[in-house]
């Protein structure tokens, strides 16, 4: 079993067919996925799509492109708004200077605002950082200073220190479909380091799709190829990284609930089959 903690199900690259997508991931032993809010406003959006099906959750928050925007959204509405049964992050948020859609002053704000709504949910924050591994780091370090919280760094492309920091501050790393592109090297090499219990696997869906699909659209079913690049990182089983990843999820985000286990049914007489 796979867990796709990072994708966005709200683009309108799903909306025609989204109930096939979250299909084709089941089919590929894709067994719960997260769809990740970029706007608060858009909540009724995400909470509607993890209602529609059993395994899959959402989260609330604001990504940093959008950070000017919604500065007026004050801590207490994402916490209120995080109580939901199925909302099991806060985020996206982050710092994000290679677009800088958002000034970096309004970005910091934000993230530091949805580091207090993960501290006082419990629930862990989705970090968005993009050429900002400085900044970050910074900001990470004074808030966890300030107070405990959950995080991971999702779609990993920053530098080895930002890594080695936010795993000496109890961070999880995840990483897409970027870490199977063949000018990943160095990523590869910051992938072996991360220790096998802080390491998660997303797809960033629908963008980043990874070899063999890169420039395809990307979906979450196709995570299967990140675990087994990550797996040949470690020189373990593919089975060993998506037992590995599944329980860090769940450990993690421990407001999500394992999916049940169905026993196999017989093609022949729909039996369950020995």
């Amino acid at each position: 079993m796979l867990v796709d903690h990072h994708c966005h199900l709200d683009s309108p690259d799903f909306e025609a067919d989204r109930a096939a997508y979250v299909a084709r991931a089941k089919a590929a032993g894709v067994a719960t996925l997260v769809t990740i809010s970029t706007r608060v406003r858009n909540y009724d959006v995400y909470r509607g799509i993890a209602e529609a099906f059993p395994d899959v959750y959402f989260s609330v928050g604001t990504h940093p492109h959008q950070a000017h925007e919604e500065l007026d959204i004050p801590v207490e509405e994402i916490v209120a708004k995080a109580q939901h049964p199925k909302c099991v992050a806060i985020g996206e948020a982050g710092l994000d200077y290679f677009y800088r859609k958002s000034p970096p002053e309004a970005q910091a704000e934000g993230f530091r605002r949805h580091i207090e709504a993960a501290r006082r949910t419990g629930l862990p924050l989705e970090i968005h950082t993009r050429d900002a591994d400085a900044d970050t780091a910074a900001i990470l370090t004074e808030e966890m200073a300030r107070g405990a919280f959950k995080a991971v760094l999702h779609c990993f492309t920053g530098g080895a220190e930002l890594a080695r920091q936010a795993l000496a501050l109890g961070l999880y790393i995840s990483f897409s479909g970027v870490v199977t592109f063949k000018k990943s090297d160095e990523l590869r090499r910051i992938a072996a380091n991360v220790p096998l219990d802080r390491l998660l696997v997303e797809t960033d869906a629908p963008f980043l799709a990874p070899d063999p699909h890169r420039g395809q659209r990307n979906e979450p079913a196709f995570v299967v190829h990140t675990a087994a690049a990550l797996a040949r990182v470690k020189g373990i089983t593919v089975g060993e990284m998506a037992t590995a990843t599944t329980e860090n999820f769940f450990r993690l985000y421990s407001k999500a609930q394992r999916p049940e286990v169905r026993p196999a049914v017989s093609p022949k007489n729909g039996s369950e089959a020995a």
